[in-house]
Order: structure tokens, then C-alpha cells, then sequence
């Protein structure tokens, strides 16, 4: 009985204190057990890591803190009109396992730009390459950074600012120390974590609410109250009683949500934190079971998502909806006080007015807050409340330090490496890749304490960059030989700089700016990457057949990719 009563007595901040504090010690643990010794280790971990812990790896990496925190909170708003992030981002990890991960392993190089560079022969192209990745990778570490702030400001009642700094030094700790080395492994304690983190509550509230203890059956079942109702349908009902649409149905055009998934699945093939992990295996066969194993273990969470959204969702409405604000439980105020949570009295009668009318709408929701309050909303016990908390940063702190790899690899070995000093030691390179790291870290926290949105739109973005840069100078590279550094070249320049300008017109309001009405075709910005990416193939296509084919050793090179022999040890 004491022992039962000192648990519940401990608190939801005390919890968090002590899960986040046992996570990170192991974290750094496992990142001065694993440091980096070589510059080899540094960027693909020796080369000697088993399927089983890259594909666990890799999963950590993918699900970021738009995963874990933002995917299931578009949905939970979106309903309907939210899988576009289901579909593309789990579309585009088949892509990449399918269709470039075993052959860029074949090609054998540490980095995207290192790729890109050997691939198309110039350094001009390698340079243009590490300018994408560097874009690509601030924009995306962004979110995650913003999404480490969201958490500690909530759970350990820490300004949002500090909250990134926080983050800062955990990531900056085992990212420099350990490399990819450190960051596999620390990746693999990361998505154990996060994968208990996500599934717990969500269990637990499939069955408080259907009596059914898979969420993933749960969301399409019956309520447990005995009234027969199926849960989508109470929330149809609840979300048309206040003026929005049925959940069940969306309201985006059928081009947007083909641009958006399309722009999602091949930037997911043109991320470079994603693709250098398929370099850390021994062999070419080793990339594609590891590929495989990370599908089905982010296929866990990606089918969890839109359960724990519709249970957010119901219990939020029935919570807030028409209550008065004097009645509101403790878990409300203290979202209150991060500023993701915002009431105003419109009319002055005491009661939370939630509704579509923007003009009689009283209550403003961050969509970043609904997977981290959902446990509290559904009044689960306060360690499971701490236990998504030790998640929601594990997800964002194993994709920040994967992007931070990229980030000091592109400059270290890409940049300094290959084309300004390519006598430069290992031991210098390392140095140098470490200080890129430390720079990395400033620049990322300064995008996390200042986003361009919400995590996952944030995200998105990045993805639309991937796809308008890397894509098709990577799917070209592969598998059209005639393909030379004109139109490579050509081709990313045009689709970065056009997604950059779409992206900060309609975001920032740059070069005149512009609203929903003036999208271009009727796609939003997280959709452009799709046209950006048919701009880029024309460009490089019709640029390659005016000029010079690539030297034969080159056209041999492709050629020799794509031949599925030796899949034993592969070259470098």
C-alpha cells in the first residue's frame, strides 16, 4: 500500500525528471562506450553494423519528432486530409529500400554529395550537392530541435528556448563524441524508447475507450460505454455539432494531396541522414534486410498514429468543448502556460466556445501538443504521462543527431576532404567534422528556438527540398548513364532554388508574398516539392542532350551499379 502511494505521489514532473535523466545517462553511456576512433567510424560506423541494429537504427532516424509528436496532431486536426503524411512518408521508405538504398551501397560512398560528386565528375556538382544537403538538413533539423523545446517546456516546466539548449548539449555530446558510430547505437536505445513511449498510452486508451486493446482495431471499433456507436462515428457527429467537417472526410483538391504525398514519398529517397545509414552494413544484402527491418518496425508506429489521433481528438472535444473554464483540469493550465494552449472569452460567459467559426472561436490548439497531452487528457497514471515525454525526445534528438552527421560530414569530408584539401589526415578530418558538429548545433538551435511552423510542416518542407534537389540527380545517376554534370547540375540548381522560392513566398511572405488563393495550380507549398522535382527532370534531360555524354569509365561505373553481382563485400 506505501508503496503504491509513494508511485502515485511522485508526480508527473518528478517522472519525467527521472525517465528523461535515465534515457539520457544511457544516451551518453552508450556514446562514450561507441566513440569514434576513425574518420570510418565517425561516418558510417566502421561499416561493420548488423541489419538487426541498423534496421532499428534506421527506424529511430526516419521517426522523427514530426513522427512522434506532429503526424498523429495534423491528423487528430486534418482528419481526413492528414494521410497525405501517412502515405507519403511510409511510400517513400519502400522507395528508398527499394530502388536506391542497395545501389548507392554498391557504389560505396559515405556521403550524398560524395555521390554526387564521383557520380557526375565535377567538383562543381559536389559542391552543389553539399549546398542541398546543407539546406535540406537545417530546414528539417529544425522541427526536430522545436520539437525537444515543445517537450521540455511542458514536462520539465522549462522556457521553450531553454528547452532547446537543453537539447542542444545532449545532441552536441554524443553526435561529436561518437559519430555514426555512437549515434547507431545510441539510436538503437532511442527507438526502443520511443516505440514503448508511443504504444503504452496508446494501448492503454484503445482500451479505456473500445475495450479493444489494439489501437490499430481500436479506432474502428465500438465505444465501451455499451451504446453501440462506433468511435469514428461519435467523432464525425462531435466535429459536425461544432461546425467543422466530418472527420472521415477531407477537404483538400485531388491535386494538392497527389503533389503533397508524391513530394513526401521522394524526398523521403533524397534525405541524406536516411540514405547514409544503408553504408554502415557490411554487405549489399545487409542494406536491403535492414531496409526491411526498418519498414516493419516503422510500420508499427505509422499504423498506431491514426488511432492515438482519433482518441486525442474525442477525448479533446468532450474535455474542453462547452465547459467552463473555471472546471478545466490541471493538465490544460499548465499547456496554458507554454502558449500552445490559448482561450480568450470572447463573449464573456465562462465557457470554452470551441468551434470552426474563427470569429466565435474561443480556444486555439497547437497541433504539436496532442500526442504529448493525450495521456493526460485520458487521465492515464503520470509515469506514462512521463513516458511519452522520454519518447517525444528520443524520436526528435535520434533524427537531430543524424542530421547533424550529415551536416559535418558534407563540410568535413566533401567540402574540405575532397575539394579544398584533399591531403588533409584522418585525424585532421576528424577534428574538423567534430567542429562542424559544434557549429551545426548553434545554427540548428538557433532554428529551433525560431521555426518557420509547426514540426511536421516544418518537416515537410524539407522533404519538398529533397525532392526538388536530390531525387533526380540520384534516380538519373543510377539508372541513365548518358546522364553528365550539365544536366545534373543544371537540374538540382533550378529545383532547390525553385522550391526555396515558393517555399518563401508562401511561408515568409518574401517577393510579395500571397494566400491559399494564389497557389500555384492549387498546390500548397508542402506540395511543391512535386513540381520542383518535374522541373528539375526536364532541366537536366534536355541540358544532358545538348551536351557532352559522360567519360565511358563513368557510363561503365553505372553500368557496374546496377549489375546485382557480388553481393557479398561491396567495393569502395
Amino acid at each position: 500500500m506505501m508503496n503504491s502511494f509513494l508511485v502515485a505521489g511522485i508526480g508527473v514532473q518528478n517522472w519525467t525528471y527521472i525517465l528523461v535523466g535515465i534515457t539520457f545517462t544511457l544516451y551518453i553511456g552508450i556514446a562514450i562506450w561507441s566513440r569514434a576512433g576513425s574518420t570510418k567510424e565517425f561516418y558510417v560506423a566502421g561499416g561493420g553494423v548488423s541489419p538487426l541494429a541498423n534496421g532499428m537504427a534506421t527506424a529511430a532516424d526516419w521517426m522523427s519528432a514530426a513522427s512522434f509528436i506532429s503526424m498523429a496532431g495534423i491528423i487528430s486536426f486534418s482528419g481526413y486530409d492528414g494521410a497525405v503524411y501517412l502515405m507519403g512518408w511510409t511510400g517513400g521508405y519502400v522507395l528508398l529500400a527499394l530502388l536506391l538504398a542497395p545501389y548507392l551501397r554498391k557504389f560505396g560512398k559515405f556521403t550524398v554529395p560524395d555521390f554526387i560528386g564521383d557520380r557526375y565528375y565535377s567538383n562543381a556538382a559536389r559542391l552543389v550537392g553539399v549546398i542541398c544537403a546543407l539546406i535540406v538538413s537545417f530546414t528539417y533539423v529544425a522541427g526536430q530541435m522545436r520539437g525537444v523545446g515543445l517537450v521540455f517546456s511542458r514536462f520539465l516546466e522549462v522556457d521553450i528556448n531553454t528547452g532547446v539548449i537543453i537539447g542542444m548539449i545532449i545532441v552536441l555530446f554524443y553526435a561529436v563524441l561518437g559519430g555514426m558510430k555512437g549515434i547507431t547505437y545510441t539510436q538503437v536505445a532511442q527507438y526502443c524508447v520511443l516505440i514503448f513511449a508511443f504504444m503504452v498510452p496508446a494501448i492503454f486508451i484503445s482500451i479505456q475507450m473500445t475495450g479493444n486493446p489494439i489501437p490499430q482495431l481500436g479506432f474502428g471499433s465500438q465505444l465501451a460505454d455499451g451504446s453501440g456507436t462506433y468511435l469514428l462515428d461519435k467523432l464525425d457527429g462531435l466535429s459536425t455539432d461544432l461546425g467543422f467537417a466530418e472527420y472521415t472526410e477531407g477537404s483538400k483538391s485531388l491535386i494538392d494531396i497527389f503533389a503533397i504525398t508524391l513530394a513526401l514519398m521522394v524526398g523521403t529517397a533524397g534525405l541524406p541522414h536516411v540514405i547514409v545509414r544503408f553504408f554502415t552494413v557490411k554487405r549489399v544484402k545487409d542494406a536491403r534486410k535492414s531496409a526491411g527491418i526498418a519498414l516493419l518496425l516503422i510500420a508499427i508506429l505509422y499504423t498506431t498514429a491514426p488511432a492515438v489521433a482519433v482518441f486525442a481528438r474525442t477525448n479533446m472535444i468532450e474535455t474542453v468543448s462547452n465547459k467552463p473554464y473555471s472546471t478545466m483540469p490541471e493538465w490544460f493550465k499548465k499547456w496554458e502556460t507554454t502558449g500552445l494552449i490559448t482561450f480568450t472569452d470572447k463573449n464573456n460567459d465562462g465557457l470554452i466556445q470551441y468551434v470552426a467559426n474563427k470569429d466565435k472561436n474561443e480556444l486555439v490548439v497547437d497541433n504539436d501538443i496532442m500526442v504529448l497531452a493525450n495521456p493526460e487528457i485520458a487521465k492515464l497514471p503520470d509515469w506514462v504521462i512521463a513516458l511519452v515525454a522520454a519518447g517525444a525526445l528520443a524520436a526528435a534528438l535520434s533524427t537531430a543527431a543524424g542530421l547533424l552527421l550529415v551536416i559535418s560530414a558534407s563540410v568535413s569530408h566533401d567540402l574540405i576532404k575532397k575539394m579544398i584539401n584533399p591531403k588533409i589526415s584522418d585525424k585532421n578530418e576528424l577534428v574538423a567534422a567534430r567542429l562542424s558538429a559544434v557549429v551545426a548545433v548553434c545554427v540548428a538551435g538557433y532554428f529551433g528556438i525560431n521555426p518557420p511552423g509547426f514540426v511536421a510542416a516544418t518537416v515537410a518542407l524539407a522533404f519538398g527540398l529533397a525532392a526538388a534537389s536530390f531525387f533526380p540527380a540520384i534516380i538519373l545517376g543510377i539508372f541513365y548513364k548518358k546522364m553528365n554534370k550539365e544536366g545534373a547540375i543544371s537540374g538540382m540548381v533550378i529545383g532547390i532554388l525553385s522550391m526555396l522560392f515558393y517555399m518563401t513566398k508562401f511561408k515568409f511572405g518574401w517577393f510579395g508574398g500571397g494566400t491559399q488563393a494564389d497557389w500555384w495550380f492549387g498546390i500548397s507549398p508542402e506540395g511543391f516539392g512535386t513540381v520542383a522535382m518535374v522541373l528539375n527532370f526536364v532541366v537536366s534531360i534536355v541540358i544532358m542532350k545538348f551536351t557532352p555524354e559522360p567519360p565511358k569509365s563513368v557510363q561503365d561505373l553505372v553500368e557496374n551499379i546496377r549489375i546485382p553481382s557480388n553481393a557479398g563485400e561491396a567495393t569502395h
